[in-house]
């Protein structure tokens, strides 16, 4: 086990000189203000600047000046009226806006719309329980409560316990398994007293990211360890930390489709919640692409090889190990060893993984 990281102790380390240039090069130009990907990308990189624990350095960092949020100062002057519009888009909206104040930019804007939000029932219109996660405590924030939310929370954790389902590749539900967490825990301002299925199921989760070499994923699971005062396994985090070092960002001529910009948001993030450097790439001016280590994990070959397996030799991780390994490459099974050593939690996890038995069998 490795050393358990205090969150709150190091959220004050997070800010970067850099950090100035990727907020104009999301606000400016990489996507058209009126795009919804434009609030998508502004929203998430905010968020994670703002849960990290960054401010403008009149709140007392270095680093990141009050100049450095001037990039997004016409949003928010007319973020009521594209709130009015675009109201589908709400809870972007307000995050933005909420973020933007909370990191030092003066204004009251986000109060007056979590006032209309409640007051127009926008939430009304969301049919997930995780999106009204996040709509309660987007309104939270400025002491706005959210109705019609009876029992939400004993639905979200009931869905954390349902180990069993993340052990099995499942992308959603891995990534709704983070954001609940998110959600509940207040980006680890709040954290949670995990139960032992609730731990496992992240910890399932992880291995699926792992073992897919996903470290997008894998960050957002790590992170989520943290904020419930759960330590990451070692492996996981030094992986992490090879995986953020490999990012590079390139000038780019206009726009910016598809890249990789939210793996590296979130590798970063968790190098940052850790107290580690963050962000030390984004030594960018305009239009960049982001562009992330792109490499093959053992899932796919693991997939394949045990469908074969389990009809010739089933039974559960000691007896099917060996005959495993020998169907993999080299490099799945060096991955396969590394995700089977990071955590005593891989022979149970191995066991619904698998996938033993026959549909209809007892």
């Amino acid at each position: 086990m490795g050393q358990v990281v205090s969150f709150s102790a190091v959220r004050a380390r997070s800010s970067r000189p850099l950090v100035p240039q990727l907020i104009d090069s999301f606000a400016s130009f990489r996507k058209d203000r009126l795009d919804v990907l434009w609030l998508k990308e502004n929203a998430e990189l905010l968020n994670v600047l703002e849960t990290s624990g960054c401010k403008t350095s009149d709140g007392g960092l270095s680093g990141v000046s009050s100049d450095a949020l001037e990039p997004l100062l016409p949003f928010y002057q007319s973020s009521l009226r594209h709130l009015n519009f675009f109201r589908q888009y709400y809870r972007f909206i307000l995050s933005i806006c909420l973020d933007l104040e909370d990191l030092g930019l003066p204004g009251s804007r986000a109060e007056v719309m979590a006032d209309w939000i409640a007051q127009q029932d926008i939430a009304a219109g969301e049919l997930s329980d995780l999106q009204r996660a996040e709509a309660r405590r987007l309104l939270a924030r400025r002491g706005v409560d959210l109705g019609g939310v009876e029992g939400l929370d004993d639905r979200l954790r009931a869905f954390m316990r349902q180990s069993r389902l993340f052990a099995v590749p499942n992308r959603k539900a891995a990534y709704e398994l983070t954001h609940i967490v998110f959600y509940l825990t207040e980006y680890g301002r709040a954290p949670l007293v995990l139960e032992p299925e609730e731990r496992q199921s992240l910890l399932f989760a992880g291995l699926v990211a792992y073992l897919d070499q996903d470290a997008d994923l894998l960050s957002e699971i790590c992170l989520s360890l943290i904020f419930c005062n759960e330590t990451p396994p070692q492996d996981w985090q030094d992986w992490l930390g090879q995986q953020t070092a490999r990012f590079t960002l390139r000038p780019a001529q206009g726009r910016v489709g598809q890249d990789d910009y939210h793996p590296y948001l979130m590798c970063n993030w968790f190098q940052l919640v850790v107290g580690r450097e963050g962000f030390s790439q984004a030594d960018c001016t305009g239009s960049v692409v982001i562009e992330g280590p792109h490499g093959s994990g053992a899932l796919r070959g693991m997939s394949m090889a045990l469908y074969t397996l389990l009809d010739e030799a089933p039974g559960d991780w000691p007896r099917v190990r060996d005959p495993l390994f020998e169907a993999l490459s080299v490099e799945d099974r060096s991955v396969l060893h590394r995700a089977e050593q990071s955590t005593p939690v891989f022979e149970p996890f191995f066991e619904t993984f698998a996938r033993f038995g026959q549909v209809g069998s007892a």
